[in-house]
């Protein structure tokens, strides 16, 4: 198994399984060691974004690394070209492990994101990247004792809006609320906001699937 020092000198990557390679769990006695869901734990992506943030926090630098992450999330969801190349699965690990070496110098990550990166280059897990990046993101807010909303709106929130769902959002959770926001024109209009396994869909979109439904009745 490559170990987490392995990863962060650049030492050669050679696994035996799939996952060996990445999927590392340190010793209770580390003290910074967040306490992370027995949900995020189960999942693939949340062992990967597991033995990430454990690398970061060995390393001070998990604000750095989930600034990478927030850029990775960014140019994913604005580039159809990048989520081809971490999902088509005719693309070789060597062309996949290019591709997303040459995205990360153009963004600026750090070492510690771009070896990342490669590792799931070689262990053909390109694809569970946006699982892993809402992973870390969960396990990150859960260190620092916030929540994470995931907002999805049919058009961009103004400031002001932003700061007033952050108000409520915290009041009801009685905790510090960080928001990540997308757009989906689909939605037609309202929110959908998820936070963990709860999910408030306030959307046009529903409100008329359901109307409809009431309708047929």
């Amino acid at each position: 198994m490559l170990g987490a020092r392995q990863l962060c000198r650049g030492d050669s990557f050679a696994p035996t399984t799939a996952e060996a390679s990445i999927v590392i769990f340190r010793p209770l006695e580390d003290e910074r060691r967040v306490e992370i869901s027995a949900g995020i734990q189960a999942s693939l992506a949340g062992r990967y974004a597991s033995a990430l943030f454990d690398l970061a926090s060995e390393h001070g630098s998990v604000t750095a690394v989930e600034s990478d992450l927030d850029k990775l999330h960014a140019a994913l969801a604005e580039s159809g070209e990048l989520r081809a190349a971490t999902t088509n699965p005719q693309l070789s690990r060597t062309a996949q492990g290019a591709a997303v070496a040459a995205v990360a110098k153009v963004l600026g990550l750090s070492d510690l994101t771009t070896r990342f990166l490669g590792v799931l280059a070689q262990n053909r897990r390109l694809a569970d990247l946006p699982g892993m990046i809402r992973a870390f993101r969960a396990i990150a807010a859960a260190q620092r004792g916030e929540v994470t909303a995931e907002v999805t709106s049919a058009r961009a929130l103004t400031d002001a809006q932003l700061e007033q769902l952050k108000h409520k959002l915290t009041a009801r959770e009685g905790r510090t609320v960080k928001i990540q926001t997308s757009v989906d024109p689909d939605l037609l209009g309202g929110l959908v906001v998820t936070i963990g396994s709860k999910r408030i869909d306030g959307s046009i979109r529903t409100r008329l699937n359901s109307l409809a439904q009431a309708m047929k009745g």
